[in-house]
């Protein structure tokens, strides 16, 4: 089968050489040549620009920032849908808008192509090694024909319903990572200010109900100081924005959600935006004038 990827960021590179490990042709383009060298130096073939990637391919895929640049890519500028012929599918991979989703699949189902929005969880590590979560909206035939080609990517692949409803799922998904990230850091700050490590804390709590796979990958991270971008704090911000507006056009409460919304622009006026979303402990650690630590 052959494939036109679009997007080699910190996502979209580890996923692309996944594709490639499983035996798929892949045709890629990116903004930043450096990562489509390496793709290329994996197997890939290169495309001058994104709209060459969708020629004789079957289906595009696309791991882009945010809704304007998927919109960008596919109508606007790029024009991409103009180069895929009736019958192939874009499998959008970015998490933006689920209406946004919906508006670029009603005006690709006009040119005959078939769409499925599959975000996806997990962060780097898990791109890298092929275990993200990937959450799907679409048509079930659509789903069931790709189900297989997605599986290369990720150890969970869910249909959620309609196109749109992935996106959806992976809203709901980044205010329960986001709430989770923020309530670590508070919980290892109280006890780093009452003189208990927060490497005891961690050990003793993550094997019971307040353990999560959220604390297993981002405590340590926490107390080690790396944050080094597995996932940065300004694209959680784009993604909890996209929460906030699609809940008020639901009239869904989202309180919790806009308390660590505000947290995070405080740390990118600080400069921290392009940290990983670990470094949310940083947020307490300036109010509490306190480093945490693993002792």
């Amino acid at each position: 089968m052959k494939i036109g990827f679009i997007g080699l960021g910190i996502m979209g590179r580890p996923m692309a050489k996944n594709l490639l490990k499983a035996g798929y042709e892949l045709t890629v383009f990116d903004l930043n040549t450096e990562a489509v060298d390496d793709v290329v130096k994996a197997g890939a073939k290169r495309a001058a620009g994104s709209a060459q990637t969708a020629r004789e391919a079957e289906v595009v895929i696309t791991m882009l920032p945010n809704s304007p640049h998927v919109q960008s890519v596919m109508l606007d500028d790029d024009q991409v849908a103009d180069a895929m012929e009736a019958g192939t599918t874009l499998i959008d991979m970015s998490s933006i808008n689920p209406i946004a989703s919906r508006a670029i699949g009603a005006a690709l189902a006009k040119k005959g192509v078939e769409m499925l929005d599959a975000p996806v969880s997990g962060g780097e590590p898990k791109a890298i090694d092929g275990t993200l979560s990937i959450m799907v909206g679409g048509k079930q035939e659509v789903f069931d024909r790709y189900r297989e080609l997605l599986g290369c990517m990720g150890a969970s692949v869910v249909r959620c319903g309609g196109l749109g409803a992935g996106n959806v799922t992976k809203l709901c998904n980044q205010i329960v990572v986001a709430i989770n990230i923020a309530a670590v850091g508070e919980a290892l700050m109280l006890g780093k200010k009452a003189g208990v490590s927060p490497e005891a804390i961690y050990q003793a709590i993550r094997g019971g109900l307040a353990g999560s796979t959220v604390m297993d990958a981002k405590a340590p991270m926490m107390m080690d100081r790396n944050f080094k971008p597995g996932f940065k704090i300004d694209l959680h911000i784009k993604d909890l924005n996209n929460v906030l507006e699609t809940a008020k056009s639901l009239d869904s409460p989202t309180l919790l959600t806009a308390q660590v919304m505000e947290m995070m622009k405080v740390l990118h006026a600080d400069g921290s935006g392009q940290s990983d979303h670990s470094a949310l402990v940083r947020f307490y650690e300036k109010l509490a004038n306190e480093e945490i630590t693993r002792v």
